[in-house]
């Protein structure tokens, strides 16, 4: 039987306890008072607090007196089988250890072991509904014949200390989710968020609201929320009708201008929502809506955008569509409508091929797949006109829109491609009609040049003289084959390098190097850069390179483009070595180097440098944008 005043003792310590939770919130500083008194209501200096961890495989030692500081908040004890403390928590009662030498019915810690601890007893805390928390755990360094006294009085002391655990961890709980609302309140900036009385007076003026609206706390609190409302919709009375839609139904939407303290106006979209206190009385109202008047402009400018676009594409002559990827149009113009006679319905995704020449359908398809590619459309096939069921001719050319594009990084994601299709039926024919007439002109240029080859010869002489004429009207005549043979009106440089050495017998040499990108000349600069060429080529043979004189001798004819500022630069490179000869001009000024260094400067607004090395000729030309064009692809 306990004295008498042991027993008031431990009613003290109850009171005690209770009284400490009353005025402290802090559950470790709790835990730590419920282990400091228990231990000296039970005469032993030692006591500790055992809380289940997440998954329920272990037991921290949460809070304790008399134990070392590397036990306390961080000694995690598994929940194994054999554990008195598993045990009680198990099955929810008290277990005593008198004597741990004694113990046979379970496995004792092997740090209580370390510790000195002789006797110990457990008691299992429990939540408001029955789950458990932990333990509660006495420890004497002593032989302590704890009894069912002290195992009754342990009882009653977790049996309060359980609610209390609950209440602060709810506590806890509760600040930690006001705390990340107060965080998420203050940090949303560009939401108004505040809150009035029933009448419409505000109370609480947020972070957010002064950012938004300009007015600070101290300036709205007290004020009516009808200030923030536009002249037009409060004479309209919509600032009563909010409240009133919100006090009657708990919701009311509000989208709508707001007024800035600074008097300019703000796109709120947002929601107002009545508060009750628990016994169901309308206490207030809470109003949280966000600026979007940027989104709003950016979209009317969208439209507008949209809507001249769509204007421009339904007034040109030209068949506009959009499309995605490998040709799958999304929309079609009115023109298309219009002149194939397909819905729009049918014109969507590869539906369009359908107006399509069925001969033409393959190249069209290639088209879009090397335009995927290559980021650009460019292709001609015939379209059927519904009108008189006839097949015309129409170019399509496209570019891809891109988004997240910058002057940067120019090859954002392809979104889709805008593209047009033009009838060039009437173009083709001029086109067609323009080709036999430059081929006729071809033809009689090349008969003139034959003419007057015959006349030469037959009336001057023979001389050194007259077979460079000869010559160089050779070269002429075979500047007009090339355009004869092709068409059109320009030629590749190639094939021009390559004819001015096989005119001269030594175009397969293993002497001679061509090298180079493919490049046309137009028929205008072509006649006198072929001309250069040939006196270049006359010369090697007779005197340079190529000459059988100098077996050593080796020509390189290499060019590329070049980017300068005021754009691309064709440079042709003419190069001799191996060939033993004085350095410097020659004595006189021949023909071919008064066409290299004159005419192609003033012709062609070309820049020429023509030297001759102890080691061979070197020719350097640079032909300005506009005398050439790159080729997409060599020519078959």
């Amino acid at each position: 039987m306990l004295d008498h005043g042991r027993m008031l003792r431990r009613q003290k310590v109850l009171a005690d306890f209770g009284e400490f939770t009353l005025v402290c919130d802090d559950l470790d500083q709790v835990l730590t008072a419920a282990c400091r008194l228990v231990a000296a209501a039970l005469d032993t200096s030692r006591a500790k607090v055992l809380e289940i961890q997440p998954g329920g495989q272990g037991l921290l030692v949460r809070a304790g007196v008399g134990w070392a500081p590397d036990v306390v908040g961080r000694l995690i004890l598994p929940m194994e089988e054999h554990s008195s403390e598993t045990y009680s928590i198990r099955v929810g009662r008290p277990v005593i250890t008198r004597d741990i030498e004694e113990e046979s019915r379970f496995e004792v810690p092997a740090f209580m072991r370390d510790a000195g601890v002789t006797a110990f007893v457990n008691v299992p805390i429990r939540l408001p509904g029955g789950k458990a928390y932990g333990l509660l755990q006495v420890d004497d360094t002593a032989r302590h014949d704890f009894g069912e006294e002290d195992a009754e009085f342990l009882r009653t002391y977790t049996t309060i200390l359980g609610p209390v655990i609950d209440r602060l961890l709810k506590l806890r709980d509760l600040r930690a989710s006001e705390e990340r609302f107060r965080l998420t309140v203050e940090e949303a900036r560009d939401y108004a968020i505040l809150v009035t009385e029933p009448q419409g007076r505000i109370t609480d003026w947020l972070p957010g609201a002064a950012a938004v609206l300009g007015w600070s706390a101290e300036e709205a609190v007290g004020q009516p929320c009808s200030m923030l409302f536009t002249p037009e919709d409060r004479e309209r009375g919509e600032h009563a009708e909010e409240l009133r839609l919100a006090g009657e139904t708990g919701f009311s939407p509000n989208i709508r201008e707001h007024l800035r303290k600074d008097g300019s106006r703000v796109f709120i979209e947002g929601s107002v929502r009545a508060l009750h206190d628990a016994a169901g009385t309308l206490t207030g109202f809470l109003k949280i809506g966000r600026d979007v008047t940027e989104r709003r402009a950016a979209e009317t400018r969208l439209r507008e955008s949209e809507a001249r676009l769509r204007t421009l594409m339904e007034g040109v002559p030209q068949l506009f569509w959009r499309s995605a990827d490998e040709g799958r149009w999304t929309w079609a113009s009115p023109q298309w409508l219009d002149y194939t006679g397909q819905t729009q319905e049918e014109s969507r995704d590869r539906g369009w091929l359908s107006a399509v020449h069925p001969g033409d359908r393959d190249a069209a398809m290639r088209a879009w797949h090397e335009a995927f590619l290559g980021g650009r459309l460019n292709v001609e096939y015939r379209v059927r006109n519904a009108a008189d069921g006839t097949w015309r001719w129409h170019q399509t050319r496209s570019v891809p829109v891109r988004a997240g594009s910058t002057p940067a990084q120019p090859d954002g994601h392809i979104v889709e491609w805008l593209g047009t299709t033009t009838d060039i039926e009437e173009l083709k024919r001029l086109q067609d009609a323009q080709g036999v007439l430059v081929a006729e002109l071809q033809h009689r240029t090349r008969n003139l040049l034959a003419v007057v080859r015959t006349l030469s010869r037959k009336s001057v002489p023979p001389s050194p003289g007259r077979d460079e004429y000869d010559a160089r009207l050779g070269a002429l005549g075979r500047v007009q084959g090339f355009l004869a043979q092709r068409g059109t009106y320009a030629a590749s440089l190639r094939d021009i390098v390559e004819e001015e050495l096989r005119a001269t017998g030594s175009e397969a040499s293993a002497r001679v190097t061509v090298d180079g990108p493919s490049i046309e000349l137009p028929g205008g600069g072509m006649q006198p850069v072929a001309l250069a060429l040939h006196e270049l080529a006359t010369n090697a043979v007779k005197y340079g390179a190529l000459a059988e004189t100098n077996p050593e001798g080796r020509l390189s004819v290499t060019w590329h483009v070049e980017m300068r500022g005021a754009g691309a630069s064709l440079l042709l490179f003419w190069h001799e070595s191996g060939v033993a000869m004085r350095a410097g001009p020659p004595d006189r000024r021949g023909y071919g180097s008064e066409l290299i260094t004159r005419a192609l400067p003033y012709q062609l607004k070309a820049e020429t440098r023509l030297e001759f090395t102890s080691d061979g000729v070197r020719c350097r030309m640079a032909l300005p944008a506009g005398t050439f064009r790159a080729m997409e692809r060599e020519a078959p």
